[in-house]
Order: C-alpha cells, then sequence, then structure tokens
C-alpha cells in the first residue's frame, strides 16, 4: 500500500511503502525491485499520470485503466463529448474556458444548474446552483479565481437533472465486464441533502432504486455502450468503470459523471458486502477470462458513514487526536482515510478521516450498526451526517 496510513499499518496481512501515490516512478521501482506480481491502482492522480502505461510497458500486471482510458474521470468535457459522441443518455451541457460565455450561458439557461470543474479536484470540483448568482460565482471561482487550480481552467455547465442518483460499477476489460453491487451515496454535508457538495458522506450497497429493470437498462444503454466507443476510438477500457447514474421516477437513466476506479465511500460497504475474492476477479480482468469469474455478495446491506474533520468540504483543520479507535464496535468496521500517526496517537490528516461501515438484515439494521460504532469514536470538531441511507429506509418502512 503506498502510502498507506494507520488503518492499514493495523492490518495483520498488509505493509505500507513511503511513496506517493501519483510517484510513477517511485512506485514502478519498489514493484521491479520487490518482484511484485500484480498491482492494483485505488486513486485517480496516478491513473491520470499513466501509471498503468508504465507498469505494462515495464512487463508488469497492472488492474486499471490506460492515461487515454482514464480521461472518462480526468476531463469532464472529454466524458460528455464522449457520451454524445456514441448517444449515451446524458445532461445538456456546453463547456467553457473563457468567463464571460459562461455568465451568458448561465443566464440563458437560468437555475438550477450545475456548475463543474473539467479537471480532477477530489470529489469537490462540483456546485449545485440553486440560483444564478449561485452558479455565475462558481463558474467566476473556477474560471477566474482559480479556486480548483488546474482542474478549473475549463468548465463544464450542464443542466440539473432531478431524480435519485446511484453509483453502478464494473469491473472490465475491454468489452467484458462484471457488475459489481449497486450503490448510492450522499454527496452533500448535512443532513436532507443540505450545504455544499462533498466527495461523499456516505453510502450503501444495494441501492434500492437500481431495480432489476433499472440495471439492466444501465448495462444496456451505459455500460455496454461506453466500452464499445472506448474501444472502437483505440483506447480500450479496463480497470473500475464507476458511472453515477441519475434515475428519475419513471426508470429513466442519464450518466452524470464517470469514475475510473472504484471511488468513496461507496467502495467500502460494496466490498463489505463481497463473499468471493476481488482478487481473483481483478486478475481475471488482467488475464482476459472475466467470462469465467464468479462473484458472490452477501444478501444483507452494508452501509457507510463518513466522519469529517472540522471545516470539511473547505480547508480543514488537522492533527486533531482520535479517541475509540480501540473500543468494541461490534460487527462494524472502521476504514482510515484521513489519518495520520503522532507518536502514540491517531490523528486527523485530511478531510475526509474516516468511514464506518455496519451491515445488518435490513439498511435499518445496518445503519444502527454504523451508527452505534460512531458513538464510541470522537475528536475536536468531527462532523457527520445522522441520516445515511434514509431513502432506502423508507422505502423499507413503505414495503
Amino acid at each position: 500500500m503506498a502510502p498507506g496510513n494507520p488503518g492499514i499499518d493495523a492490518e495483520t496481512r498488509c505493509r505500507t511503502i513511503d511513496a506517493q501515490a501519483d510517484d510513477v516512478e517511485r512506485l514502478l521501482t519498489f514493484a521491479l525491485e520487490n518482484d511484485v506480481d500484480f498491482t492494483v491502482v485505488g486513486p485517480e492522480a496516478p491513473l491520470s499520470k499513466g501509471v498503468v502505461d508504465a507498469f505494462r510497458a515495464a512487463g508488469k500486471r497492472i488492474f486499471g485503466p490506460t492515461r487515454a482510458a482514464a480521461q472518462l474521470e480526468s476531463s469532464k468535457a472529454f466524458a460528455k463529448d464522449f457520451l454524445e459522441r456514441h448517444s449515451i443518455p446524458t445532461a445538456a451541457y456546453a463547456v467553457f474556458e473563457a468567463l464571460e460565455p459562461a455568465l451568458e450561458y448561465i443566464r440563458t439557461r437560468g437555475a438550477p444548474i450545475v456548475v463543474k470543474a473539467d479537471g480532477l479536484a477530489a470529489g469537490k470540483g462540483v456546485v449545485v446552483a440553486t440560483t444564478v448568482a449561485e452558479a455565475e460565482a462558481a463558474a467566476r471561482d473556477m474560471l477566474s479565481g482559480g479556486s480548483m487550480g488546474a482542474a478549473g481552467s475549463r468548465v463544464v455547465i450542464e443542466e440539473f437533472l432531478d431524480g435519485e442518483e446511484a453509483s453502478f460499477i464494473v469491473v472490465a476489460n475491454g468489452t467484458q465486464y462484471v457488475p459489481l453491487a449497486s450503490s448510492q451515496d450522499h454527496k452533500r454535508i448535512f443532513d436532507g441533502d443540505l450545504g455544499p457538495n462533498t466527495g461523499g458522506m456516505g453510502a450503501y450497497s444495494p441501492a434500492p432504486v437500481v431495480t432489476p429493470e433499472v440495471h439492466a437498462r444501465i448495462c444496456r444503454d451505459v455500460i455496454e455502450p461506453t466500452l464499445a466507443g472506448m474501444s472502437a476510438e483505440g483506447r480500450p477500457f479496463g480497470g473500475f468503470l464507476y458511472a453515477g447514474v441519475m434515475i428519475d421516477r419513471q426508470g429513466g437513466i442519464k450518466v452524470l459523471e464517470f469514475n475510473t476506479r472504484m471511488g468513496d465511500p461507496e467502495t467500502q460497504p460494496i466490498l463489505f458486502r463481497m463473499e468471493s475474492d476481488l482478487l481473483e476477479l481483478l486478475e481475471a480482468a488482467v488475464d482476459g477470462h472475466l467470462d469465467q469469474a464468479m462473484v458472490r455478495w452477501s444478501p444483507e446491506p452494508a452501509l457507510g458513514v463518513v466522519m469529517a474533520a472540522h471545516g470539511y468540504p473547505g480547508p480543514v483543520r488537522k492533527g486533531d487526536v482520535i479517541r475509540g479507535l480501540d473500543a468494541d464496535l461490534g460487527g462494524a468496521k472502521v476504514f482510515h482515510a484521513g489519518t495520520s500517526r503522532r507518536g502514540d496517537d491517531i490523528v486527523t490528516s485530511g478531510g475526509r478521516v474516516l468511514c464506518v461501515v455496519g451491515k445488518g438484515r435490513d439498511v435499518a439494521a445496518a445503519q444502527r450498526s454504523a451508527y452505534a460504532a460512531i458513538r464510541e469514536i470522537t475528536w475536536d470538531g468531527m462532523q457527520f451526517r445522522t441520516d445515511i441511507g434514509y431513502r432506502a429506509i423508507a422505502r423499507e418502512s413503505a414495503g
């Protein structure tokens, strides 16, 4: 694991190395010197830097998309243009590099409207504006204010879609693919889906909104034409293909975005339910026999709650001591993200600090398990939502 964190260090079969996740040269050198047989790429930054291309050129087996294929995430403008080229359903949009035309488009379209930084922004480059003034301010911040750095030098402005968002992730190799369990996350910082967007404040799996009919529609209308289109354009996609889709009340779907990796916080509850071997699945993808892969899931839902640092999703305070990690958390599991070790203490070192995952006979039981564990953990300024999974629980209650 590179660079790892104290949570990974505590796993008996894991070790961490002193390398940043996007230091492609250092990672490849380590893999060559230590005869690493198989590498899995987690975050988006090394994918956009071509880590898969570098490993393959050196003869090393690695799971993830090439730099060319990773553009589905690293450039929202590329992704939107790709969707349009291949008639894959998505929101109406326009791309801008200059401020005045962007402002004129916003005024013409009205609000609500969505403003997205084109490049990688750690899940925070999206503003769902409820007023024209808010959308104009977002465009100014990105294009003129430099709030997103290079990621915001170009923006995508698109229509606001109403419905329920779900995450649909597949393991792909060219045109072969195996769907993972569905999930749904909560992007906004506060209960009731209020406040600014984040990289995700919690998620649960499966997502009841992804009915068997919707599942089939996503495969037919999104996943298959995406993989076929990428292959036709000479950039075949291998790796985790994550489609964020909006599902309307009639079961219609539109693609909101692509990720080219699993993504937090969906990864934790999805993999908490996996009963088959993840490594075998990923090796089947790299070795070209996904059609023979078998995947098994626990029927019990899993739900994860993100515990975030003071200030998130804006500038965060670091260094707060986390207490309670050694408490009896029942069947729940704590996944570390923004943590580091300082002496004998584990302290906050990022925005989203932990993801606490519970499982149960239904989503309500999984939610109770996660929040029971959260009550044992504390640090100054911590924040978390108290309603993760509320849509699925309302469905269960009405059921």
